[in-house]
């Protein structure tokens, strides 16, 4: 629901919003200039001696005004001639014309109503409306990505658009709803939707009758200072019975002009206060530096409308059509897509074609869209759910489960629930997870257990696949070839062999940057940026499906790094082992932010073996200020296999790693990762209650021998890798 209140009022909005934000934010400039342009009254200076200066340079005087900015103007009949101008409060005599600036007149209409009157004030309030339905929503969902108020400026991670959408957000969304807030109370008070809530003092029914008294002689002209004054109206030279009508900070009086008495006051009430400071808050006059500052925050507007349509455009890219899609009325098998990035309308879109050329009837849509009593012939209901965040229900998702429990009963079709992850965050599978458990709780028949796809392997898809298929009786082939990115061609200028003499040959292979365009920098797409542990797709030649390999370098190191071991039968590994400096391949960058360091200063526990000891190195290299970094390395031969080596003593030199722990398999006494922290369990224990982060990378039965060595390390101290992971400090990239 945020998301949709944010993402439809932003995209029909957008122009809307965007002249508003800019005209706003040009009009911001004025008072500040109009503040520096104007000449400085005088400390103590009383309205009576600034009229009486004003009067002796021009008789004709009529009245006096002052704007929130400081400045005073003048105006005056000469000889049946008016006149205006800006006036020194040092001499009463003019320095500047009165004329109205024509650029601020055509800002101020422009940003009022587009030059359409009326109805271009309601289209301007729309667009104040939509503004304001934004930066609430914004704010609403940055602190949910974020995990709190409290974390709203945690460091951003993603491609450079989402990064840059965010950013400027969080500062401007203060001001965004200042401004919209404000514009809106303006629009309603133009409309007289609001009340008046002020009224002038009642005109005097009797005066003096006489003319001609000096401004020294009104009491009230002396004890009131230029800084209250707003504006000064003089009598009529021909008509006793009129009167002086000032208006001040404080209220509104008059003041018989013979006498100089007052005669009537009338105090500003709190409505007036209340619009008047609204006034200024939103307009800048009378503080011209909360005008700049809010002029500031709407200069990033346009760069949040156009990242925000960027990262819309991305996620809809994701999200393939579905040729014959069924309505749901008809179809025998619904087929509800939970998706974020759109990845999994993909996998949707491989299961809707092989069940149709089985002969099914199949409707594919939304678990947003959820709608038993559409359902009328369905024999089942299959659930496609990935994970948003920690557990929470991704974008197509939103209202699923709220619909789910509102159900009297269940229907009558069997579920089958399949869940999308990485099993290296804690929460793998938490959304599909939890529906499962509700529909089970709920009595909902069950057509299949629930089941996991982790990081969208085809091959898992192809076996779960294989047990619907003898479910519902058919023969089903899920052969899924992800939508790959755009690949880049990637030059080959180094390599490092090793392994050899323990029948494992692996090589450090180091490529160039390939060119980056703008379009990528904005969108983050291709090698614009990346780090450590992020992850390389490579398409050998004769195949479709993709390795990927983690990176042992990110963007700043300048190149690109992975460790690859030569596998007997292994085509892509074969291809790569066998490239020589100035040959290519291509490669597509894919985003690991599950496997990250982090920008805390608490010591690292790097966890590794083999090719393993990638994206740890990468980790080592790139930290740069001197955060502690305690290593434990697998090998089966320092001679033969102790990757980088050459690096460690020059990294431990620089600070960049702080201990270097290794364990060798191959010899008289073989010795394994999980041994080695064994044999530092007090020192690792110890790092680990004061805060550290574990990074495991390897195989699986490593990781697995790790995890079984700090239940073993970690059980005096009441911790376990299981609430380490739920804390995350526990991360691992498994293969």
């Amino acid at each position: 629901m945020i998301r949709a209140l944010h993402r439809w009022p932003g995209l029909l909005a957008l122009a809307l919003v965007t002249i508003l934000c800019m005209s706003g934010a040009a009009l911001s400039v004025f008072p500040a200039a109009e503040r520096l342009a104007a000449p400085q009254v005088e400390a103590g200076l009383s309205i009576a001696t600034l009229a009486d200066r004003i009067q002796a340079a021009y008789p004709g005087v009529e009245q006096i005004r002052r704007s929130p900015s400081g400045r005073i103007t003048a105006y005056w009949f000469d000889q049946g001639t008016p006149g205006a101008a800006v006036i020194d409060p040092a001499t009463g005599e003019g320095v500047a014309s009165a004329d109205p600036n024509q650029t601020l007149r055509w800002l101020t209409n422009l940003h009022r109503s587009l030059f359409l009157g009326d109805g271009g004030r309601i289209a301007m309030a729309t667009g104040a409306l939509a503004m304001l339905v934004l930066s609430l929503s914004g704010a609403a969902l940055i602190v949910r990505r974020a995990g709190g108020w409290r974390r709203w400026f945690a460091p951003q991670r993603g491609p450079l658009a989402a990064r840059l959408h965010v950013g400027i957000a969080r500062i401007a969304v203060i001001g965004l709803v200042l401004s919209s807030t404000t514009a809106l109370w303006m629009t309603a008070s133009t409309f007289d939707l609001l009340p008046d809530g002020g009224a002038a003092p009642a005109f005097p029914a009797k005066v003096s009758g006489q003319t001609g008294v000096a401004f020294d002689q009104m009491a009230l002209l002396t004890d009131t200072p230029v800084a209250e004054l707003r504006e000064l109206s003089f009598p009529h030279s021909s008509d006793a019975a009129d009167v002086f009508t000032l208006k001040t900070n404080g209220g509104t009086g008059y003041l018989d002009q013979g006498s100089g008495a007052l005669l009537a006051w009338a105090d500003l009430s709190g409505w007036e206060r209340v619009s008047e400071t609204i006034y200024m808050l939103h307009t800048g006059q009378g503080a011209a530096m909360l005008g700049l500052v809010l002029g500031l925050m709407a200069l990033g507007v346009p760069v949040i409308g156009a990242t925000g349509v960027l990262i819309w455009l991305a996620g809809r890219r994701g999200r393939p059509r579905i040729r014959g899609n069924q309505p749901a009325s008809r179809a025998e098998t619904i087929l509800l897509v939970g998706s974020e990035g759109g990845s999994t309308w993909g996998f949707a879109a491989t299961l809707h074609a092989a069940l149709s050329q089985a002969g099914q009837s199949v409707h594919v849509g939304p678990m947003s869209g959820f709608a038993p009593k559409r359902y009328a012939r369905a024999q089942r209901i299959i659930l496609l759910a990935a994970t948003y965040g920690d557990g929470a229900a991704p974008t197509s998702a939103k209202g699923f489960l709220d619909r789910l429990n509102a159900l009297e009963h269940t229907p009558d079709a069997p579920l089958a629930v399949l869940g999308f992850g990485d099993r290296s965050f804690p929460a793998y599978c938490g959304y599909a997870r939890t529906v499962a458990e509700v529909a089970a709780a709920k009595g909902w028949p069950e057509l299949m257990p629930l089941d996991m796809i982790d990081r969208q392997s085809p091959q898992d898809f192809a076996r779960w696949g294989r047990v619907l298929g003898d479910a519902l009786g058919i023969e089903l082939d899920l052969s899924h070839q992800p939508v790959l990115p755009k690949s880049q061609t990637l030059t080959l200028v180094s390599r490092r062999d090793y392994g050899a003499e323990v029948q494992a040959p692996t090589a450090i292979l180091r490529f160039a940057l390939p060119r980056v365009s703008l379009w990528q920098r904005l969108t983050g797409g291709g090698f614009a940026r990346f780090l450590a542990g992020d992850l390389i797709g490579i398409l050998p030649e004769g195949s479709a499906v993709p390795r990927l390999y983690s990176l042992a370098s990110g963007s700043r190191d300048g190149f690109i790094e992975i460790v690859v071991k030569k596998h007997a039968g292994g085509l892509c590994s074969g291809q790569l082992t066998a490239l020589e400096p100035g040959d290519t391949v291509t490669g597509f960058l894919r985003r690991n932010p599950g496997f990250r360091p982090g920008r805390s200063r608490a010591p690292l526990i790097l966890i590794g073996a083999g090719t393993g000891i990638g994206p740890l190195a990468g980790f080592i290299r790139s930290n740069r200020s001197g955060r502690p970094v305690h290593l434990f390395f697998g090998m089966r031969d320092p001679d033969s296999d102790f990757f980088y080596g050459e690096e460690f003593p020059v990294w431990k030199e620089e600070g960049r790693v702080t201990r270097l722990f290794t364990a060798v398999s191959r010899g008289a006494r073989p010795h394994y990762v999980q041994d080695a922290l064994r044999g530092e369990a007090t020192q690792v224990a110890e790092l680990i209650r004061n805060g550290a982060r574990v990074m495991v990378c390897g195989g699986r039965d490593m990781a697995a021998g790790v995890a079984d060595a700090l239940v073993e390390i970690l059980a005096p101290a009441g911790l376990t890798p299981a609430v380490l992971k739920a804390e995350g400090r526990y991360v691992e990239d498994v293969y």
